[in-house]
């Protein structure tokens, strides 16, 4: 099965103009087999600076990893830029005629930076409880989605690389995999060399609680 391209377009063109140039419309077709270039259709790519070719994001990893699964719209949340911008996003998932396979991923993402700016200057004024999550960063291409990945794994772990025990790296290691992380092409290199384990012991903490 494939995307309706058409409808997706004729849609991102009307949300785009709806909400203005701080909104970007994302299309990421899942039915290809060249996952690394999963981006068909951008409106505005320049709140992210995105564009059609490009590759994934984290929920289009965990979406593949767990394709026996339709999970659940992801909406209203906070996302940040590779320069630093917020944005407030949603991605909603496109499934098969069955119901049974998610087949794309619409991403809208409005840039609320200038907004937060506004709240900062007046928050004496008001009264609101400060929101501590980390906004996630968007990846540009899957080298920085790996990397972003990786120091996610180390945060999780809370140590540095050289301070962590076996168990650490076990750890460390099965949350990439649960992530998707081994879904992007000769990634089994560069995290086995930033663990300082060969591929070997790399595959065998993927397969140590299985």
């Amino acid at each position: 099965m494939t995307l309706n391209l058409p409808f997706f377009r004729q849609l991102a063109k009307a949300l785009a103009k709806q909400f203005g140039n701080n909104c970007e419309i994302v299309l990421h077709d899942l039915t290809s087999p060249d996952i690394e270039h999963s981006v068909v259709l951008v409106e505005n790519g320049h709140v992210t600076h995105r564009a059609v070719g490009d590759g994934p994001s984290h929920v289009v990893l965990e979406a593949l990893k767990y394709d026996s699964n339709i999970p659940d719209d992801h909406l209203a949340y906070l996302t940040k830029t590779s320069d630093g911008r917020i944005l407030k996003s949603s991605t909603i998932f496109i499934h098969d005629d069955n119901n049974e396979k998610v087949i794309g991923i619409l991403s809208i993402n409005y840039d609320i930076t200038r907004m937060l700016m506004v709240e900062e200057a007046i928050k004496s004024l008001i009264a609101n409880e400060d929101d501590k999550q980390e906004p996630e960063r968007i990846p540009q291409n899957v080298n920085d989605l790996l990397e972003d990945l990786i120091r996610q794994s180390v945060t999780l772990v809370g140590k540095p690389v050289a301070m962590m025990t076996k168990d650490d790296k076990v750890r460390a290691i099965q949350f990439l995999n649960d992530a998707g992380a081994f879904l992007i092409t000769k990634s089994g290199d560069k995290i086995s060399s930033f663990f300082g384990i060969s591929k070997y012991t790399l595959y065998s903490y993927i397969d140590v609680n299985k």
